[in-house]
């Protein structure tokens, strides 16, 4: 299944380019699935048809959905009330009835991710068009799985749950409970979950659309954005430009704002592959309406971005020298930073971060410089002598 993800920000239309996208794909036979997690329901308002916690047919091919957060947040916190009773009871704690409880903050986005995961595994649909929270939040999102994956496998790794038969005696060396088999098959079942989710936005047919309004503001929010899906191994198969001027205006202000887009769509077409929507003077609204919007169709997949290892000798001509390529179109040299931990290298780049595993490769060697030149990062390893096998 192709999955498009729609982000941008706030306020610059991606709800309408969302199901815009998505009716122009079901009208050319493509079945397709898109999905908002908006608390109000625009992309209902967009569309003209009503959407909710179930799945509804908008027009023919085309279902829209908007997942309810507060019902999986009850059941999840229900089911694992029961499963730790017995410490609850020791505690002396009150349990939660499901009339009290209410979603927390996040909770819309992680159903987001869970309706995503449910339909990339029905195959019922061709296609899925996922209208994302405004750009921060989107990559808070899409980096959210890897994340509570490393965070459950560090504070319950399988490994101890195979020594069931020394955990006993392990509580009492220790002098506090082990924990017990449920926590560990809750997490392996939450790791499973997430599992599955990272795997959709890992997969070669999932591809992300920015949507902005041209001026300094959206070339700013691009800009960043760009460098954030970058560090997550994802690129944009798109730059929608929406709400787009007339270059000729009789009015001098609305000219002189035509003028500042068209300085920034400048400035975007040397680098994205840029497509201009007009604006209608007014908000679409039905499909008819989104039919007639000029939004990119689905397009092929771009190629994915690849964080290649290259062998080289070193400067003087006789060492070896490995260099990690990481694309981060976008980032800035001063606000870079690299830290080795072990296998681990945690790189940051402005206000975003990820922890990723060295290749195997890179593991057996120490951190000898890194640069940022046209927009990629390049760490350089060189070989450690006590971990690299030696010639001869």
């Amino acid at each position: 299944m192709r999955t498009i993800l729609i982000t941008g920000p706030g306020g610059s239309g991606r709800t309408t380019v969302a199901a815009t996208t998505a009716v122009k794909a079901a009208r050319q036979g493509t079945r397709t699935l898109v999905l908002s997690a908006d608390l109000t329901d625009s992309l209902g308002a967009v569309l003209g048809t009503p959407t909710g916690r179930e799945p509804v047919e908008v027009a023919p091919g085309l279902t829209a959905w908007r997942p309810d957060a507060t019902d999986s947040f009850r059941e999840d916190l229900l089911a694992f009330q029961d499963r730790a009773a017995s410490a609850l009871d020791l505690l002396g704690a009150t349990r939660l009835e499901s009339e009290e409880l209410t979603p927390l903050p996040g909770a819309e986005e992680l159903a987001l991710l869970r309706a995503m995961r449910d339909a990339a595994t029905a195959e019922t649909h061709d296609l899925l068009v996922v209208d994302l929270p405004p750009a921060p939040q989107a990559l808070a999102l899409l980096a959210l799985p890897e994340q509570l994956r490393r965070y459950l496998r560090r504070l319950l790794p399988a490994e101890r749950q195979a020594a069931r038969a020394l955990r006993p005696v392990l509580g009492r060396l220790a002098g506090v409970p082990m924990p017990a088999d449920w926590l560990y098959e809750t997490a392996a079942r939450w790791d499973l979950e997430l599992g599955a989710v990272e795997a959709v936005m890992a997969d070669r047919a999932t591809t992300v659309r920015l949507v902005a309004e041209p001026g300094p503001a959206g070339t700013d929010a691009v800009r960043t954005a760009t460098t954030g899906l970058a560090l997550r191994g994802l690129r944009a198969d798109a730059l929608v430009a929406n709400r787009v001027l007339p270059d000729a205006s009789p009015d001098t202000w609305l000219a002189a704002l035509a003028a500042q887009q068209g300085k920034a769509l400048d400035e975007w077409r040397e680098t994205y592959d840029v497509c201009e929507v007009p604006h209608l003077g007014r908000d679409p609204r039905g499909t008819d309406d989104l039919a007639e919007l000029p939004v990119p169709g689905v397009g092929d997949v771009p190629p994915p971005v690849a964080w290649t290892v290259a062998d080289r000798l070193a400067d003087d001509g006789v060492g070896r020298v490995l260099v990690w390529h990481i694309p981060l179109p976008g980032a800035v040299r001063e606000e870079l930073e690299l830290i080795r931990r072990g296998d681990e290298v945690v790189v940051t780049a402005g206000q975003f971060r990820r922890i990723v595993p060295l290749p195997s490769a890179l593991r057996r060697c120490t951190v000898d410089g890194a640069a940022l030149r046209d927009g990629e990062l390049r760490i350089r390893f060189a070989p450690d002598p006590a971990l690299w096998p030696q010639d001869g």
